[in-house]
């Protein structure tokens, strides 16, 4: 018989008695018909009777196309012409042996499944398994392994009852305290079949009962039986088992490991290159051995936190992580002895972390703080590195040693010789690693190296963004025996330290400053800041007015005050009060008056009316104190700089008798730290929004756009603004005028509302030093019922997309 002949005698529906031709062959059904028949009904349609067909003719046979071989299928008669849309790609073909004594299943290579029915034979209780199960994911139900008889001989399997899943009830548990009870899904269902071996060692269908008490599920959802998923599972697991299963990295179902570590170390090595942090979630082992027989790994933002009691008594409760993601992985060991992926789900219900925050993940145990060495940059808005073509940075030329702007007379302060040599030959090769890098160096009037200024890519990069408001910082001059380091300074949209550039100056004329300040402007691209702060300096303050003209040059808080506990140190001796009341004066006053009286108290109390230092410095207050300076943008750096620890780590360095090399280095060093916790703060902004005080609008708004820092100076003071009251009102066309006072004090503050352009601004000036609205504003603009932050007093560097 040619392979057309046995291909046609394969397809054809077998002849013979009505009774007999119900046990037909399904191969390839998916579910129901177009006309929305039911397997069985179709299967009864499918019928030919004998005496539809002369003894000698041969059914028609049309060619169908399965899984690229040609399968002749029979063409009905025009008496049955019900004819069912089937998807033959899904199954390969079957064939049926009718015997005498019922129909038998062969177990040969192809897959074969039928209708079930009372008297059909299979080669073995796995057959019989799997013809179920088939069969009911058909119809639109799973089917689960129910009693069991063995023989007490041999232990072989006497007969088996497999049923429905919803078949029974579940015991009920009394005084159970499950936090989350199972689902209910049994329903007492009757539907089951029974197997039962027989003489010639062939399972044979004694009972087979179809009705159900429950409907069936939909084609869409029937992947999600669990009879369904073993199937697929097998056939993953015989896929995996052919090498069909390319290796690429992304978890598939039926995969094995030889251990379950090594499962976990597969999956977190694709969830560092996706985006997210792994969980180790439920485990469950063997009662016999104990070991784990299965194991679920989860996203690290599974589930939701259950409320504790507790956080109601604590300041900082725990920052919320978990939001309900489903994604996750199970494994279960298999007969093989691997553990095999049984389940896999992919989606997420949050974003993803970018690459350049993968390091920070839990999970993730790799910091990958060569990103920040090698120079790259990360875009805080979208998370992207990004590389820095020397063409977009704003330094592109090297002065080297400067001798059109040399000194004209000998420096002040000697440098170590070979000093200069060596600082030359590091620049040197900073700029050939990265052109970007600037350097300059200043000779004096004997041709010798006298004042250095350098600032790499990054520093420039974080100029452009953040230098509005720079600090000169040159607090070395406090210690003499310090080497004359100086660095430009500033803060960023986290309320962070940065560095802008740093110099080394051993001459402090007013040449020398002219030319720092020159040097600093050119590799800054000509950008000026809005606010400079230094220390007491006449000669620094003349060379700042000559070059940063236009800048507001301000007397460092922080700096003087450093100053002053080194001036007045022989006082905490005689008091421990003395500190806190002079930290009170310079910090804590910000009207004109409450500083000039705590000021006097101040002198009163320790008796300190003829101190030279204190005396001169009042007479300077406008330069210093808050009071007079609210006006003019700061920052707030001089708060930041009170928690500014960088020159202590420095201070090993600074000693004028050790190599300068180690310093240099160890700058690099720290501006890559203040890079990886800016990095870390984009991190944790993206995983942590901060909590709101209350279900409040208007906080919300502001929450979306601040970074967590900045946001809880706002929310400070919304929550001030609650205990506001709002005196009187005056207005003038479109211009109102309110008095604004705290609940039960005098004192009042003017905050002044143009309904015009909806332009706001009050005579404490928070916005104007701050950049934040103060509570006196936040109060008129909820008496005006505007629910929303107006963005113009939004400033970006205080924002998340403060560097886009």
């Amino acid at each position: 018989m040619d392979s057309n002949e046995e291909n046609k005698e394969r397809c054809q529906s077998p002849r013979g008695s009505s009774s007999d031709m119900s046990q037909v062959v399904i191969a390839g059904f998916c579910g129901q018909s177009e006309g929305g028949e039911s397997l069985k009904n179709v299967v009864k349609n499918r019928v030919v009777n004998d005496g539809e067909h002369d003894e000698n003719q041969s059914p028609n046979v049309s060619s169908v196309d399965i899984d690229g071989e040609e399968c002749q299928t029979p063409k009905l008669s025009s008496v049955n012409e019900c004819e069912m849309d089937v998807d033959y790609s899904r199954f390969e073909s079957s064939s049926v042996d009718l015997s005498e004594s019922g129909s038998g299943v062969k177990d040969e290579e192809e897959d074969l499944y039928l209708v079930p029915d009372v008297g059909i034979e299979f080669e073995s209780e796995d057959h019989a398994y799997k013809c179920y199960s088939r069969y009911a994911v058909l119809e639109g139900f799973s089917i689960r392994k129910d009693f069991v008889n063995k023989s007490r001989i041999d232990g072989a399997v006497v007969s088996r009852r497999y049923t429905c899943y919803r078949q029974g009830y579940r015991p009920v548990r009394p005084n159970s305290n499950a936090r989350k009870p199972r689902q209910e899904t049994r329903t007492g269902c009757l539907a089951h079949m029974t197997i039962a071996r027989q003489t010639n060692d062939k399972f044979r269908v004694t009972h087979f009962e179809t009705k159900h008490n429950h409907e069936f599920v939909n084609s869409s959802t029937t992947h999600m039986l669990p009879s369904q998923k073993r199937l697929t599972f097998a056939q993953a697991v015989e896929d995996e088992l052919s090498n069909h299963c390319v290796i690429d990295g992304v978890p598939k179902l039926g995969m094995g490991f030889n251990s379950e570590d090594q499962a976990y170390e597969f999956y977190n090595t694709y969830a560092g290159r996706v985006g997210f942090s792994v969980r180790k979630d439920y485990v469950n082992r063997s009662k016999i051995d104990g070991a784990v027989a299965s194991r679920r790994f989860t996203c690290f933002r599974e589930g939701f936190r259950q409320r504790d009691k507790r956080d109601m008594n604590v300041k900082r409760p725990r920052k919320e992580t978990r939001i309900g993601c489903s994604a996750q992985l199970v494994i279960s060991r298999q007969s093989d002895g691997k553990y095999r992926i049984t389940h896999f789900e992919e989606k997420h219900n949050h974003e993803l972390v970018a690459p350049c925050r993968i390091h920070m993940l839990r999970s993730q145990k790799r910091l990958v703080v060569t990103q920040v060495e090698e120079g790259s940059l990360v875009d805080s808005s979208n998370g992207q590195q990004q590389a820095i073509p020397a063409s977009d940075l704003m330094c592109k030329t090297v002065r080297d040693i400067d001798y059109k702007g040399k000194l004209p007379s000998k420096c002040t302060r000697e440098i170590r010789e070979g000093e200069g040599v060596k600082m030359q030959q590091y620049f040197i090769g900073k700029h050939s690693k990265n052109p970007s890098f600037f350097y300059a160096m200043q000779p004096d009037a004997d041709g010798q190296i006298t004042n250095v200024f350098w600032a790499d890519a990054k520093m420039v990069m974080d100029y452009g963004d953040f230098g509005d408001v720079v600090c000169f910082n040159t607090s070395y001059k406090l210690h003499k025996d310090c080497r004359p380091f100086a660095p430009f300074i500033g803060i960023n949209h986290h309320k962070q330290i940065v560095i802008f550039g740093a110099a080394l100056l051993y001459d402090e004329t007013l040449e020398s400053y002219k030319w720092l300040f020159r040097t600093f402007l050119e590799a800054m691209s000509g950008k000026k800041p809005k606010t400079i702060l230094t220390d007491q300096d006449v000669v620094m303050a003349e060379a700042i007015n000559t070059v940063l003209v236009g800048a507001h040059h301000r007397t460092c808080l922080w700096h003087l005050y450093q100053n002053g506990v080194k001036q007045l140190g022989y006082m905490f001796a005689g008091s421990s009060s003395f500190i806190n009341d002079l930290s009170r004066c310079f910090f804590d006053q910000e009207e004109e008056e409450d500083f000039i009286n705590a000021w006097k108290a101040m002198l009163d109390l320790y008796g300190l009316w003829e101190n030279d230092w204190l005396h001169q410095i009042y007479e300077n207050r406008e330069k210093w104190a808050i009071p007079y300076r609210r006006h003019i943008f700061s920052a707030d750096m001089e708060r930041s700089l009170q928690f500014e620890t960088f020159t202590t780590s420095l201070r090993k360095y600074l000693n004028p008798d050790s190599d300068v090399i180690p310093l240099l280095k160890h700058l690099a060093k720290l501006v890559n730290d203040f890079h990886y916790k800016e990095l870390e703060a984009n991190y944790d902004m993206s995983q942590h929004p901060p909590k709101l005080m209350g279900d409040v609008i208007f906080l919300k708004h502001a929450r979306d756009f601040y970074t967590p820092s900045v946001f809880e100076l706002f929310q400070h003071e919304y929550e001030t603004c609650l205990n506001m009251v709002v005196n009187r009102c005056t207005n003038s066309e479109a211009l109102f005028q309110y008095r604004v006072s705290l609940y039960g004090q005098q004192r009042e503050y003017t905050v002044t509302f143009d309904s015009a352009d909806d332009t706001i601004c009050c005579n404490c000036m928070k916005f104007e030093c701050v950049g934040v609205l103060c509570s006196h504003a936040m109060k008129v603009l909820d008496y005006r019922n505007i629910k929303l932050l107006p963005t113009k007093y939004i400033l970006k560097r205080w924002t998340k997309d403060a560097r886009v």
